[in-house]
């Protein structure tokens, strides 16, 4: 439904978005990540027509948006701030867009009450927006962009305002919501977790290009490059060298993914890959450090004249700082990168 070809935009001597190729299907939900300065923004800002392309066209339904004003493109968009009237009340402020297409008084107000119960604020179209909470304000807001039925809904930052435990209660509620409507999305986002649990789809950015786009099982479980694999978080990332079924690395030898490429390469080992083993069974290290996740510890260790490494571990089996152990390596944990990171 959505196609960027060769999208470019340069601010000054600085190449913001580099001939970017995207296609986004009816009913896809993509998410696009990528560091500061990654392009993902200026990206969102043109398909929506608030960032001059220069070179490239974007299409939406096969039809060329060149030179078509934002507000004729017939997209929603949801800005992190929100931006909603203080002046006008919840109804008022979900009923602007409605207005602005020439809609009925009558038909307004059916559509506010549908989108206020849809996303969860029933009888709230008389409130003031100073009354709501951030997570109200962003429902609101979110209500206004379905409002006049987009073809295409972007989200930039949708949740990024908001405190951790309501980003991952909207986020799930989200999803539903835009399965329930079958609504096409492109979000931005640099929160890994809302993206993750979000997209369908998720497309990484680096230095205005594509770096990675694929499931979010396929992005986790396979990272393109070294700048990925780090970008996603993992630490543990060497060169190596494959010879037969294993890789000479800083760490010893490790098992190789079956199929891997031979000779020089660069080698992911996921967290839950390093697994603690009695002493004298495995690479020696000491416990440096640990963080708790929540859901497991994230271990720290320095082996002698190695890298440091981290392990994903248990509750209750993480070692105390200081501790002596040792760590093997689970093949199925293990990533052999692209050889060349993407530019």
């Amino acid at each position: 439904m959505l196609k960027l070809d060769a999208a470019t935009v340069r601010f000054g001597a600085r190449t913001a978005l580099d001939a970017v190729g995207l296609d986004v299907a009816e009913h896809e939900i993509v998410c696009v990540l990528g560091p500061s300065g990654s392009g993902k923004s200026t990206l969102l800002r043109a398909v929506a027509g608030l960032q001059p392309l220069d070179s490239g066209r974007v299409f939406l339904d096969g039809r060329d948006l060149g030179g078509v004003p934002a507000h004729k493109r017939g997209v929603g968009l949801m800005f992190q701030d929100h931006q909603l009237f203080p002046q006008r009340d919840v109804g008022g402020n979900v009923a602007f867009g409605l207005r602005m297409h020439g809609v009925s008084k009558a038909e307004q107000e059916a559509r506010v009450r549908e989108l206020l119960e849809l996303v969860g604020l029933p009888g709230a179209a008389s409130r003031a927006i100073a009354s709501l909470s951030g997570g109200e304000q962003q429902r609101v807001a979110l209500a206004r962009a379905l409002a006049p039925r987009p073809r295409l809904l972007m989200l930039d930052e949708p949740l990024g305002q908001l405190d951790r435990s309501l980003r991952e209660r909207l986020v799930v509620e989200l999803r539903e919501l835009f399965d329930e409507l079958g609504t096409t999305v492109l979000a931005v986002t640099h929160d890994q977790g809302e993206a993750f649990a979000l997209a369908d789809r998720v497309v990484v950015m680096r230095d205005g290009r594509i770096a990675q786009s694929g499931t979010p099982l396929e992005v986790w479980q396979r990272p393109a490059d070294e700048f990925v694999a780090r970008f996603l978080g993992f630490d543990n990332v060497v060169g190596a060298s494959v010879s037969g079924e294993f890789a000479d690395t800083p760490w010893g030898k490790v098992p190789a993914p079956a199929g891997s490429v031979q000779g020089e390469c660069t080698l992911l080992i996921r967290p839950a890959g390093v697994r603690l083993v009695p002493a004298g069974e495995g690479l020696r290290c000491t416990v440096a450090a640990r963080t708790f996740r929540g859901t497991h510890v994230s271990v720290h260790l320095q082996p002698e004249e190695a890298p440091r490494l981290e392990a994903a571990c248990a509750l209750r089996e993480a070692p105390e700082p200081g501790d002596e152990v040792a760590v093997v390596f689970d093949a199925a944990e293990i990533v052999v990168l692209d050889r060349e990171p993407s530019t």
